[in-house]
């Protein structure tokens, strides 16, 4: 079997897993999110945090609440970082420094997960599961939890009542996360991938000396990083490592793990708004870039010139050959369009327009499907940038699922989509402006700038996946990106709860024949336009100082 057709194959199998999927999980959401029934674990949590679940809240109140409990998410696992010399379980580490416990503190809790260090290397079990596995878990019950609050604020009129997010959080957890969690856990041991607390062992001997490995709990940790759409990895080597990613099989399993949840959240928005037919259009926005992009990615590691590619079948570099070019393009994609993180491969050796392709997918603002919920209410954004453009087009005020979109929803959503490019463009024009920053490229010219560039498109967009030619173990980038990946992910929420708020207290509009229809592949058409225009305009110049001048200079 060629490579070309085994990639296809692989990607037709992911798609008909997530076709399956699909129905069963979204309707299943929407009743979690929809039920007024607490169980009595639930409860005892309730009670322990003095939250009363059933407490409607209006838009800053839920807005508080995200905040306080992440305030707190952050201390506590940078005190459980500086405290882990003293902590059992810790394999002999030592205390991890003040400026990474801050950017890990800040990467964990804003669902980024992006890792300025070697995981096997620094972090004891206590911190790896007490601290950074539970980190996986709240931040993308988080992320789900505002995504929700912005469908009742479509769903809801006549009151600014968008939920309780105490309520929305822990069902996220219990209900959702959890039980998926353990089942995929089980997978993954099935597979291959170690579950343990093993200490640290040394296995064999090479060129006189010996290496060491950790154990760890593996793979429930794995489990939840791509289900979660987090991405840490627990080595330094994420998912090529073959502790956590063994097999081909499991190499696809994880991808339907980082793409179910964002995928059927949009079954979970169509049932709660009552109109399964919008959250179609939704999913086929969605579905025709992710395909897009991944078959764009697969062409051009595939088709690259040059005898050392002509032999190895493809741009082989940096790829792991028991996954190849096809698993490997899809792995990327996956995650560069989520706010996953999580690599198979060495993202730095993909060509340079392969490189490209990467930025681009965070640049759209990781909403294709995107991350847990951040996907949902990032593309429901662009939803309602999109009627305003078309209601400039004819001369209407521009209406969304029958709530008007005014002066003051479109300026909360331009808010949104203008603070991470702000983010990312001007901490890299920092970086490459001062004489310390540049040090800690591996290369120099287009490549290095492209390291230097997906740092921070990274860490603004939440995603946490490196180029890894880039040494980011510096106060600069520890301090900068922490303060980047913080503000990428609790500015936005700001606006996005703000905007949820506003719609819920109006009153629904009735649909006239001059309304423009949402539901129809006329819409779906100006979405993906809008998309892909919006971030091209915004990111054009730098990408052509990067990936594309690589890319065309190859």
């Amino acid at each position: 079997m060629s490579p070309v057709l085994a990639g296809v194959l692989q990607l037709l199998a992911l798609t008909a897993a997530l076709a399956l999927a699909y129905r069963p999980l979204g309707d299943y959401m929407a009743r979690v999110y929809s039920s007024e029934k607490h169980y009595r674990p639930e409860k005892w949590i309730y009670k322990a945090i003095g939250a009363n679940p059933s407490a409607q809240m209006r838009w800053p109140a839920y807005l508080r609440g995200v905040l306080a409990f992440s305030a707190v998410s952050v201390l506590f696992l940078y005190a459980l970082q500086r405290a882990q010399g003293v902590l059992p379980g810790s394999l002999g580490f030592s205390a991890i420094d003040p400026d990474q416990a801050f950017n890990t503190a800040a990467s964990f809790v804003a669902n980024t997960n992006w890792q300025s260090y070697y995981g096997e290397q620094a972090m004891g079990h206590v911190v790896q599961t007490g601290g950074l596995a539970v980190q996986n878990f709240v931040s993308a019950a988080v992320g789900m939890a505002v995504a929700v609050a912005l469908v009742r604020g479509f769903a809801r009129s006549r009151t600014g009542e968008l939920g309780n997010f105490w309520s929305d959080l822990v069902r996220g957890v219990f209900r959702i996360l959890l039980p998926i969690s353990v089942i995929g856990a089980l997978v993954l041991v099935a597979c291959g991938a170690i579950q343990n607390f093993a200490s640290i062992h040394e296995v064999g001997q090479f060129m006189g000396g010996s290496q060491q490995w950790n154990g760890g709990a593996v793979a429930s940790q794995e489990v939840i990083k791509e289900l979660g759409t987090n991405g840490g990895g627990y080595f330094n080597a994420n998912s090529a490592h073959p502790f956590e990613n063994p097999t081909p099989f499991s190499n696809l399993f994880e991808i339907f793990l980082i793409l179910v949840i964002p995928f059927a959240l949009t079954r979970t928005f169509g049932r709660m708004v009552g109109s399964l037919r919008q959250g179609y259009a939704i999913l086929a926005t969605m579905a025709t870039i992710w395909l897009g992009f991944t078959a764009l990615m697969m062409w051009t590691e595939f088709a690259h010139h040059g005898p050392a590619f002509e032999v190895a079948g493809g741009a082989m570099e940096g790829k792991e050959t028991r996954f190849g070019i096809g698993a490997s393009a899809i792995f990327s994609v996956a995650t560069t369009l989520t706010s996953t993180g999580a690599v198979n491969s060495f993202h730095s050796s993909f060509t340079g327009l392969g490189g490209g392709i990467q930025l681009l997918g965070m640049q759209l603002g990781e909403i294709a499907p995107g991350g847990v919920g951040s996907g949902l209410y990032g593309m429901l954004i662009m939803a309602i940038i999109a009627v305003f453009i078309a209601g400039l087009m004819v001369g209407r005020t521009p209406e969304y699922l029958g709530k008007k979109i005014g002066t003051r929803e479109i300026k909360l959503a331009a808010c949104y989509i203008l603070i991470t490019p702000a983010l990312v463009l001007c901490f890299t024009a920092a970086a490459m402006a001062m004489p310390t920053p540049p040090h800690s490229m591996l290369n120099s010219g287009a490549h290095g700038f492209s390291e230097v560039l997906y740092a921070y498109t990274s860490g603004a967009n939440n995603n946490g996946s490196a180029f890894a030619g880039l040494n980011a173990d510096t106060q600069w980038f520890n301090s900068t990106i922490g303060i980047a990946m913080l503000l990428g992910r609790f500015l936005p929420m700001v606006f996005v709860l703000a905007l949820a708020g506003s719609l819920a207290e109006q009153k629904p509009v009735p649909e006239t024949a001059g309304t423009l229809r949402t539901d129809k592949p006329l819409y779906t058409g100006l979405l993906v336009g809008t998309i892909l225009i919006i971030t091209g305009l915004t990111y054009f110049p730098a990408l052509a100082l990067g990936p594309l001048a690589e890319g065309l200079a190859s």
